[in-house]
């Protein structure tokens, strides 16, 4: 299974809170079977959240986040090209960016964000994991 995390999920692992991830999510990012990937897109919106001041993680995230068990996804000219083709269910670009990057690697977004259950890709947050 491939999983790719919203950025709400990499804030959660990145500041220690796992609880705020329901178990069976939890379980499944933690199976060896389970490619768990995060995209440069949330990296990118960590970063400039937090040097506006509007997310309070320490300095060393990005050290953090390397550590973690977790496949880095970088943002390809096809991603940035199949956010033109979406909808406007969703007015945010990284999330945006992220529905995109799911559809064109086939991932099951992982997100408590149900705006995005709008989109084609499927989205999880927690229960019966979604047809595919």
């Amino acid at each position: 299974m491939r999983l790719l995390l919203d950025t709400n999920v990499v804030v959660w692992l990145l500041l220690g809170q796992r609880r705020s991830i329901p178990p069976d999510v939890a379980d499944a990012l933690a199976k060896p079977s389970s490619a768990v990937l995060v995209s440069a897109t949330s990296v990118w919106e960590i970063a400039i959240k937090r040097s506006l001041g509007k997310l309070a993680i320490g300095e060393s995230w990005h050290r953090v986040l390397m550590r973690l068990d977790l496949e880095h996804l970088p943002i390809s000219a096809e991603h940035a090209a199949g956010v033109g083709l979406l909808p406007w269910h969703h007015r945010d670009p990284f999330d945006r960016l992220l529905v995109a990057q799911a559809l064109a690697e086939d991932c099951l977004l992982v997100t408590a964000d149900r705006t995005l259950d709008a989109y084609p890709p499927p989205t999880w947050w927690g229960g019966p994991v979604p047809e595919r």
